[in-house]
Order: C-alpha cells, then sequence, then structure tokens
C-alpha cells in the first residue's frame, strides 16, 4: 500500500489511470468544471501541476470509479472484508482460529503509532498559500471537500476516544477573517457534535485538527460508517497497512503522514454564518450558523498534493466512495438488523432522502392474510440505526423466492407497486429528523417520514402507458409515464400550501371516479413531466428530494380512520417550493474557458472518450 498520497498518484499514472495538467489553471470555478467533465466521461485521475495563486499542487478524481477505487486499495481489500465479516460473525474464530488470530495481530500492529515530534510537516504556511477552490458559482468561498477532521472527547483526552470525520471546513469568505478563521460545518448524528457537546458543557474550548491527503486509506477511513468502539484511526491503519503516524504539538494532535494540517479551536456556543455551497444532493445549501474555528497554525510537508473533490447532483465521486464502502461492508448492516435481507441508500437521490429494502415476513402463523407484519418492524429498526435515521422515504417488502433487490431500481417498484395496498400499507412519522442538507423540510433539520411496506399477493397490473384519463384534466398537461404505474403531471409552479390544498382537491375531484386508479398507484406532480419521465435518475431525484412526506404527500380518494392515513392512489408533490434551495448550475463561461484543456494541444486533449 502506499505511504502518501503522492506514492498514491505516481502509481495511478504508471497503470494509466492519472493525466497530469501542465496549464496553469484557476481555482476560481475552472479547477471544479475541469473535475466535472472528466468525472462524467468516466476519466482518469487528475493532477493540476499548476494552480493559479498557489505554491502547491492539487489532485481530484482519484477515487472517480469504483475500478479504481479497488484498484487503489487492492491489497487490503480482501483482508478488510474478513475482518469485517469476524466482527459480524465471532462464530468464524471457532471455525477457521488461525485465520482470526492472523486478523486480530493484525488488528492490534495497525494501532496508531505515536512518534517524536517530526520534520516531515513542520513548514508552517497560511491558509491563503493553499489552493483555494470555489466550485460553483454561488459558493459562498473555498472550502475543504476530502478533510479528514480530528476531535477528542474532552473528558477522555486521546487518540483513543478521537473521532476523525470528513466535514465541510469553509476558508475564506462570508465574513471569516482569512487566515484567522474558518467554519465547521457537520451534520447532525455525527462523532464530532457529541465532542462539541461535551465542551461546551464543561465551558471549555474544542481542539480541532484538519488533515487533509496523505494515504488514501485516510481519506476512506474518515467516511466509514465504523461501530461507536472502533477509531477511525485503528481503520486508516488497517486499510492501508501502516499504522498512522501522530504526534501532539501545542496541545493539538498532528498526523505526520498528512500532507497538510490545519490546527484551530471552537470555542463555546459561537457561530458563524456558513455557506452557501453547492452540494450532494444537486443543491446549493444555504447559508446557516455553524461553529466558528479559530485557526491557529497550518503547517504543510514538503512537496504537498492537496487532493479535493467536487459536490452536486448524484453520481459524483462520492459515489465511488458508498460503493467501496459497501465493497468492504458487504452484509454488515442485514447482520445488525434481524430480518433484513437487503438495504440501497439510492444514490440518484442523494443517498439519504430515499432506501429501498427487502426483508423477510416469519411471522406465518399469526400471517395468513399476508400483510407487512415483521416488515413494520424491520422499518424502525432501519429508521431507528445512525446515518439512516435521516431517510424521508423507506420502500420495503418481502421477497420469498429472495430473487429481488432493491439494486434494481425499475424491477424493486414494479414489485412493491403490484402489491401494495394503499389503504393499509403506507405509515408517517411527523415532526423529525432528515438530512441537514435536504430543504424539502419544514426547518433546517427538521421533517417527516414515510414507510411504504408491501407484502403479499399481486393486487395490480400497473399500466404500461399513461392512461386515457390523464389528458383531458384542468390545470395539469403533459403527463408522461416514468415507470409502470407511476404517472408524471406537469401543473402550476407552486405558490402557498394553501393553494397546494385546492389544486390537489381538484385533481381528487377529477380522479376519484377514475378506473384507472389501480393500474396506477402513483403520481408526482412536478414542473416539468419531460424532464422527471426522461429517464430513471431524473425521476429519482425529482421526486425523492423535492418532497417532505407529511407536506406533500395527498390522495385520490383518501380518508382517516384510527389515526391512520390511506387512499386509492398516493400524489407526490415534486414541485420545487418557494423555501427550497436552487438547484446546481454549471457556469456557461467557465465551461467556454476551459475548453483549452480539451483541445488539440491541451493536457486533455483525447483523453475523453
Amino acid at each position: 500500500m502506499y505511504n502518501s498520497l503522492e506514492d498514491c498518484l505516481i502509481d495511478l499514472e504508471k497503470h494509466g489511470q492519472l493525466v497530469r495538467i501542465k496549464e496553469e489553471v484557476d481555482p476560481y470555478l475552472e479547477m471544479a468544471a475541469i473535475h466535472l467533465r472528466v468525472h462524467e466521461a468516466k476519466g482518469p485521475a487528475l493532477l493540476f501541476e499548476k494552480v493559479k495563486g498557489s505554491n502547491y499542487r492539487a489532485a481530484s478524481n482519484i477515487f472517480g470509479t469504483i475500478e479504481r477505487s479497488k484498484f487503489i486499495f487492492r491489497d487490503r481489500l480482501q483482508f478488510i472484508q474478513q475482518l469485517i465479516q469476524l466482527r459480524n460473525n465471532p462464530h468464524q474464530i471457532f471455525k477457521q482460529p488461525f485465520n482470526a488470530i492472523k486478523t486480530g495481530l493484525s488488528s492490534v500492529t495497525s494501532l496508531p503509532k505515536k512518534i517524536s515530534p517530526t520534520n516531515v510537516i513542520n513548514n508552517q504556511i497560511k491558509i491563503s498559500d493553499l489552493p483555494l477552490i470555489y466550485h460553483w458559482a454561488n459558493d459562498g468561498g473555498a472550502f475543504v471537500t476530502l478533510p479528514q477532521v480530528y476531535t477528542e472527547d474532552i473528558t477522555k483526552p486521546g487518540v483513543q476516544h478521537s473521532n476523525l470525520g470528513m466535514y465541510r471546513i469553509q476558508l475564506t469568505g462570508n465574513n471569516y477573517v482569512l487566515n484567522e478563521e474558518a467554519g465547521l460545518h457537520y451534520q447532525i448524528h455525527r462523532g464530532i457534535g457529541v465532542h462539541q457537546t461535551k465542551a461546551n458543557k464543561l465551558g471549555k474550548p474544542l481542539k480541532v485538527s484538519v488533515f487533509v491527503g496523505g494515504p488514501p486509506a485516510h481519506s476512506l477511513a474518515a467516511v466509514m460508517p465504523l461501530p461507536e468502539d472502533m477509531s477511525e484511526l485503528m481503520f486508516a491503519g488497517l486499510l492501508s497497512g501502516k499504522r498512522l503516524r501522530y504526534f501532539y504539538n501545542d496541545g493539538f494532535c498532528i498526523s505526520a503522514d498528512a500532507d497538510f494540517v490545519i490546527t484551530g479551536e471552537v470555542l463555546p456556543n459561537e457561530n458563524k454564518p456558513e455557506g452557501p455551497f453547492g452540494d450532494h444532493l444537486g443543491y446549493y445549501s444555504l447559508t446557516h450558523d455553524f461553529p466558528l474555528m479559530h485557526v491557529k497554525k497550518v503547517y504543510a510537508k514538503k512537496n504537498a498534493i492537496w487532493p479535493f473533490t467536487v459536490v452536486g447532483r448524484p453520481p459524483q465521486e462520492d459515489t465511488s466512495f458508498g460503493n467501496l464502502i459497501h465493497e468492504l461492508t458487504g452484509d454488515a448492516i442485514t447482520k445488525e438488523i434481524p430480518g433484513l435481507q437487503e438495504l440501497s441508500a439510492v444514490d440518484a437521490a442523494g443517498v439519504h432522502p430515499l432506501l429501498l429494502a427487502t426483508g423477510s415476513e416469519r411471522y406465518t402463523p399469526y400471517n395468513k392474510t399476508k400483510q407487512p407484519a415483521e416488515l413494520l418492524t424491520i422499518a424502525n429498526h432501519i429508521l431507528g440505526t445512525g446515518q439512516l435515521s435521516l431517510a424521508k422515504f423507506l420502500f420495503i417488502t418481502a421477497d420469498d423466492e429472495r430473487e429481488l433487490s432493491p439494486k434494481n431500481i425499475p424491477a424493486f417498484f414494479d414489485y412493491l407497486l403490484k402489491r401494495i395496498d394503499l389503504l393499509r400499507d403506507i405509515h408517517f412519522y411527523t415532526n423529525t429528523t432528515i438530512d441537514t442538507l435536504d430543504y424539502s423540510g419544514t426547518a433546517l433539520n427538521e421533517g417527516s417520514k414515510v414507510v411504504f411496506a408491501a407484502y403479499g399477493n399481486i393486487k395490480r397490473e400497473l399500466c404500461g402507458e399513461v392512461p386515457q384519463q390523464f389528458s383531458s384534466l384542468q390545470n395539469c398537461e403533459n403527463p408522461q409515464l416514468a415507470l409502470p404505474g407511476i404517472v408524471c403531471l406537469q401543473t402550476l409552479k407552486f405558490t402557498t400550501y394553501a393553494n397546494a390544498e385546492k389544486e390537489m382537491l381538484q385533481l381528487n375531484e377529477q380522479l376519484q371516479l377514475s378506473s384507472s386508479l389501480n393500474q396506477n398507484p402513483f403520481i408526482i406532480i412536478c414542473d416539468d413531466a419531460n424532464f422527471t419521465s426522461a429517464s430513471l435518475n431524473n425521476f429519482l431525484w425529482v421526486t425523492f428530494t423535492r418532497c417532505n412526506p407529511a407536506k406533500d404527500i395527498y390522495g385520490i380518494n383518501s380518508f382517516y380512520k384510527y389515526k391512520h392515513w390511506g387512499c386509492d392512489a398516493v400524489i407526490l408533490d415534486a414541485r420545487i417550493k418557494p423555501h427550497h434551495a436552487p438547484v446546481l448550475e454549471k457556469d456557461a463561461l467557465t465551461e467556454k474557458k476551459i475548453e483549452r484543456l480539451f483541445n488539440k494541444g491541451g493536457s486533455l486533449y483525447g483523453v475523453l472518450k
């Protein structure tokens, strides 16, 4: 495995998976635009050798494809898979004791290694010396997209109770004092939040170290969904096959293997506006108060390289991170949740908004009518587990033949919609949490959830074309089929929820006696039916990022009975609402500027097929 980021880049170049960009490139929009174009074409990793305004090189698209990510970790993938399998299935210790001993010893030798203060990373610089990369035209400033943010439990200091996570670090813009202040944005359910809460309670500053670069294993460790009792630093050592080296300076933990380290303190209850920034749902995350970090010192090693990525509407490079994590963890989540067979966080919908799952229905002595029973137990467990609790939509079904996979999205929806009883199988959770970056909710972090649980025999056949009744509706036009049984309707732009309720009531009056409802269980109300139905990814993105279930789901012939809601057909209002964040759009002028790199004589000429 690699001792440094540069070792990794040299290896990628040796195997034809990296291209050097020799032209000077502007970190304001140009570098991000180049990255996006190359990533969309499944192109190589990029090394920017001349970054305007900085003496440091920068690298991106390192993990741009799952194939390249697996190539980078090719020497350790099998070992990590065995280790996770051993943790999930301890009975393997008795079946293969020698393998278990070997794995256990490797775990011990991967513990973080404290060393004497070193001259490896002692070049003190300023924030303004870094490649200050702006990704989207309306971003609030430059920020670190691949940070490893290190904190410790103030009541139990030391690396054994540390947290290493990947949180957004704003370096410039807004009213941050350059070189002295930075913004620290983290979402709910993150380990750093526990550390800050404890520091705040004691009235003491939280010390923060931001590692950037180093062996690729360190970046992956920062995003791994590890159990609370497992150290990310140890996992970094396991994945890299080399103990992470660290030391302390001025009370801050310093990674001796990182390319850059930014140290600072977060004082109790001190915030500043952070953002906006283009984010993983495909919209801007807006400006909000987040913790302020007082920058103390910034370090760089000799010939340091600044790694970065670009976040935007999926799929992006973080998709490969997610796929690699799935490769490593395998069926870990199904081991944690009894009865769960397979779970898929749908990347095209921004990961957190939409979960698809299959589970078992083993309550057969009491389930002669074949209705969701164990599935609801599993659903509650899913929505109470870590980051999965941020989901808004959970579709779950049971396939007795074990042939259905939620990874096959069209087949999954076809199977579930044929079996769902809309009078019985819709379950809401109101006034709860959603993703911090999801603006479909009622406030930051606040929204609702819904579970669609289906089990049993086929109840309907789904329409394979738009039913005729949808072609003559008032205030609705251009009906398009997104998937069998799912019709998109284009209607008036959203104004207020009061008007939306009137519009849905009018739609109900026109369709309540329609004979096609049984074949058409889902109706999507959208701003552009052609766009929404043009591809599976468009349908998933529009529908599930623009809906807050409790406020945006309506029904044809809907009813309440004993606090339960049901209907004959579900309406999802997926129009853009006034409180939603703006959609990310590429800058046309920047797109023209970067053509020079792709034209004849440019570093990227002929690279993209």
